[in-house]
């Protein structure tokens, strides 16, 4: 296949002069006849067919297959001339087009079927936000601890929480902001989690005090007096372990792709 590529492009390349029409008796008529064609062409016309020769050449050609060993690059060579024997500059360009077409409807099933599934990931994070908005944090505190022994502070979480869903919670997940007000950037926003011991029953409510890692980013933020932390519930697993309603299911990364696609590809 690349040897029949390769031909093909040289003789775009060349000049002559003869009939019109592309021989796909031999490799060696395919070459002639192509810097035939392409010589009997006007300049634009002519650029237009070596992309359309080229899309051809490349559409005819099964990777997967080839590298499969089921059919051979001898086979396929022959295929491809025997496809294009015969054929004008005007049927080639038919040919291409035919191609480029289907290769957009397939483009454009393939997008419509990714708008739906990210539809139904963005109505399932909705949904679980709503319900996650039942499991409260009504205090909530963050501060650096000071340590004898030690040459940089301990982060310290503080949160209150109450499970006002109506299943027992075995972990919570939460995303923590530290920000001042006034100031568009905050001083830090991290995921954190937290296995509830004994889990949490509906109706139950605890304190915690839970400690990061020194070394991670909680331990590298030193926020003025001023600053707020401010906790987001964003997942919770129930008694089996299992996410019992996950908002992040749908991401940023996510919602920046669906709306790219739904520009593109607009439903009929």
């Amino acid at each position: 296949m690349r040897k029949v590529v390769v031909f093909v492009v040289a003789a775009l390349m060349l000049s002559g002069c003869g009939e019109p029409k592309l021989d796909g008796s031999s490799e060696d008529a395919m070459k002639s006849s192509v810097q035939k064609v392409s010589e009997s062409l006007s300049a634009d016309k002519r650029a237009q067919f070596e992309s359309d020769l080229k899309l051809i050449l490349l559409s005819g050609l099964d990777f997967k297959a080839v590298l499969k060993g089921e059919k051979s690059t001898s086979d396929t060579t022959k295929a491809l001339l025997a496809d294009l024997n015969g054929k004008t500059a005007e049927q080639v360009a038919a040919a291409a087009t035919s191609i480029r077409i289907e290769r957009e409807r397939r483009e454009r099933e393939q997008a419509l079927l990714e708008i739906e599934e990210l539809q139904k990931k963005e109505a399932a994070s909705v949904a679980s936000k709503q319900q996650l908005s039942a499991f409260t944090v009504p205090k909530s505190r963050f501060y650096l601890q000071e340590e004898k022994y030690s040459y940089r502070p301990k982060p310290v979480i503080e949160i209150t929480v109450k499970n006002g869903t109506q299943s027992a919670v075995s972990r919570a997940y939460f995303r923590g902001t530290v920000a001042s007000p006034g100031r568009s950037i905050p001083w830090i926003v991290e995921n954190f989690n937290y296995e509830i011991s004994g889990g949490l029953e509906p109706g139950e409510q605890q304190t915690w005090s839970l400690l990061p890692n020194q070394f991670g980013p909680w331990g590298k933020v030193d926020p003025p007096q001023d600053a707020v932390f401010t906790v987001e519930v964003v997942r919770l697993d129930g008694p089996d372990k299992k996410a019992l309603f996950d908002s992040e299911g749908f991401s940023e990364s996510s919602k920046s792709r669906l709306e790219l696609l739904k520009k593109q590809y607009p439903k009929l």
